[in-house]
């Protein structure tokens, strides 16, 4: 079974036991002390694992943790941004166990959940696999995967003389200079020129191939190599499906700077650049600040 990081009530005793001496902690000192004590051993790739909002996302899920525990009155905030544990808290630690479907039961998890009202469970929707932000996370990770899809499939059936355009929007808007199309004929295998300064003394060429199947050849990176002549040693290559082998490795091993670009990278920069889409919908999530709330005394 492969590492993954801590569901978000597992870390409820991790938590608890760091409180377990009585003493308060700061909400951002508990996060990492538990990080630090319980999961520094994870592979680096998933501590660094970010939410859409850029939060470490092991940080993320012990905040939960903590959300959830005092809810249930096995912490509190003895002053601002404070935490601390609670005798029903040492009792739960004591037992050695909780899972989110016995905290959802507690009766002071109950009756906090529903303050604001009958139908007002801040639990509503969530499992035991995910927090509140996971499922954020989730959806937004899935809209995004059929955005791609739906664009990819789109750039491959668009005409390959417009194609080219979208390509030259996009490195116009990646922030490249001076963009020069090609006639649509006879251009000698070459797409686009990019001129880094306003004499044109630095080239970029371009290749754009807009194919649904087949893959890049390595023919095909060779005449791209062979057509950009002697006053530029960088090109970039892209593609709507993908490079064989062989032309990877041609691209790798030439003289000049040659940069491939497939359909699923391509699509990931045009999400990223907002290149043939639009926003359709923005969403704010908003949680308390509490640096705002500590005051000196």
């Amino acid at each position: 079974m492969s590492v993954q990081l801590p569901k978000f009530w597992e870390t409820f005793i991790p938590i608890l036991e760091v409180l377990s001496d009585g003493r308060a902690l700061h909400y951002n000192d508990l996060r990492k002390v538990v990080r630090e004590k319980y999961y520094a051993k994870l592979p680096e790739e998933l501590l660094a694992l970010k939410t859409k909002g850029g939060d470490p996302i092991i940080l993320d899920r012990i905040n939960w943790g903590k959300v959830y525990l005092k809810q249930a009155g096995m912490i509190w905030q003895p002053e601002r941004a404070m935490v601390q544990i609670t005798n029903k808290g040492r009792d739960i630690l004591k037992r050695g166990s909780l899972s989110f479907k016995e905290l959802r039961a507690d009766e002071d998890f109950i009756a906090n959940s529903k303050q604001g009202g009958e139908n007002s469970r801040v639990d509503e929707g969530i499992d035991d696999q995910a927090s509140p932000q996971d499922m954020i996370d989730s959806g937004f990770q899935a809209i995004e995967t059929r955005t791609k899809l739906e664009l990819l499939s789109k750039l491959k059936t668009t005409d390959p003389y417009y194609f080219q355009k979208v390509i030259l929007d996009l490195l116009e808007k990646m922030g490249y200079g001076d963009l020069l199309e090609t006639p649509k004929s006879g251009d000698g295998g070459i797409d686009g020129i990019i001129n880094q300064d306003k004499l044109g003394l630095e080239k970029i060429y371009i290749q754009a191939k807009r194919y649904t199947d087949n893959k890049v050849r390595e023919g095909e990176v060779r005449n791209f190599i062979g057509a950009m002549g002697r006053d530029t040693n960088k090109g970039i290559f892209v593609t709507t499906s993908t490079f064989d082998e062989k032309a990877l490795k041609k691209a790798y091993d030439a003289g000049q700077k040659i940069i491939t670009i497939d359909g699923l990278k391509l699509v990931e920069l045009m999400m990223k650049y907002n290149i043939g889409l639009q926003v359709r919908s923005t969403y704010e999530v908003k949680v308390i600040d509490e640096d705002y709330f500590e005051v000196e005394n």
